[in-house]
């Protein structure tokens, strides 16, 4: 199974100086992406950084992320998912946050399980298969 790494992961990564071989460990022998807003996450928890020393750390970390793993596009397909997504979960009063229904629709239309932190947001998206990593 392939999985799709939600920005909570690699937050827990970084804090506890993990490198990404730690993926490695949670689930082995698996392929991993990333969607492009989790990317975009990544990226606004460098900018968000104040300290000089930390936002260079955590950029290295980031651009070694973004360079290690596939990133997939929110394209038309992953759009439509998104669409269906959205009025499946607000129909039933299960909406999650925007980014994380992205990620979900992205997930979905490729195929992949999702590994995260937050499993109660993830767990309300229909035929998403979803893993809490423990290391």
């Amino acid at each position: 199974m392939a999985w799709l790494i939600d920005s909570s992961v690699f937050v827990e990564l970084d804090r506890h100086g993990e490198s990404l071989r730690a993926l490695e460990t949670i689930v082995p022998s698996e392929s991993f992406a990333i969607s492009s807003i989790t990317a975009s996450e990544l990226l606004v928890g460098v900018h968000r950084t104040t300290s000089e020393r930390q936002r260079v750390t955590r950029q290295h970390f980031v651009e070694t992320v973004l360079n290690a793993l596939l990133v997939l596009p929110f394209d038309v397909d992953v759009a439509r998912t998104h669409a269906w997504l959205f009025v499946e979960l607000t129909s039933r009063g299960r909406r999650i946050e925007s980014h994380d229904m992205i990620i979900a629709a992205t997930a979905l239309t490729h195929d992949y399980a999702v590994l995260t932190h937050n499993v109660r947001h993830f767990e309300r998206v229909p035929g998403l298969t979803v893993q809490q990593p423990r290391w």
